[in-house]
C-alpha cells in the first residue's frame, strides 16, 4: 500500500459513509449471492447489528491507514476470531468481491480503475493480516 492508496481510499469511504446503512445491505447481499454457503455463518447473528458493525470496523480501519502498523495486532486477532466462526482464507476473496463490488456501486462515477486498484491493493493488506492471526490461531 503506497501513501496514494492510504489518500485515495479513505478519500473514497467518506464518500461510503454517509450511505453506510445502505453500503452494508448491497454488501451482504452480494456476499451471499457470491457464496449462498457463508449464510449459515451469520444464523445466529442480528444482522442489523452485523451491518452496523462491519461499516463502524471498516471506518476505523481505513481512517487508520495511515498508522497501519497499529492496525495489525488488532486486525490479526479479529482473524483469530473468525477461525471461531468458522471463516476460512477462501472466504476472504468473497469478501473481497463483494465489498469492491459494493464500492463501485456507492461511489458510482468516482470508482475508476485507480481507486479500484487502490482498494485492492488495502483490502489485501487488512485481509491478510486478519488470515495471518488466523494461520497463528491453527498452529
Amino acid at each position: 500500500m503506497q501513501p496514494t492508496d492510504v489518500r485515495v481510499v479513505q478519500r473514497t469511504w467518506e464518500q461510503v459513509v454517509p450511505i453506510a446503512d445502505i453500503a452494508a445491505e448491497l454488501f451482504y447481499a452480494r456476499l451471499f449471492e457470491l457464496d449462498p454457503s457463508l449464510r449459515p455463518l451469520f444464523a445466529a447473528s442480528d444482522m442489523a447489528e452485523q451491518k452496523r458493525k462491519l461499516m463502524q470496523m471498516l471506518t476505523v480501519a481505513v481512517r487508520g491507514l495511515g498508522r497501519i502498523e497499529e492496525l495489525i495486532p488488532a486486525l490479526e486477532a479479529m482473524g483469530q476470531r473468525h477461525v471461531g466462526y468458522g471463516v476460512t482464507d477462501d472466504h476472504y476473496q468473497t469478501v473481497g468481491a463483494a465489498l469492491l463490488w459494493t464500492l463501485a456501486r456507492g461511489l458510482g462515477d468516482v470508482y475508476t480503475p485507480e481507486v479500484e486498484a487502490a482498494w485492492v491493493r488495502t483490502y489485501e493488506a487488512l485481509a491478510g493480516a486478519m488470515m495471518r492471526g488466523a494461520q497463528r490461531r491453527a498452529a
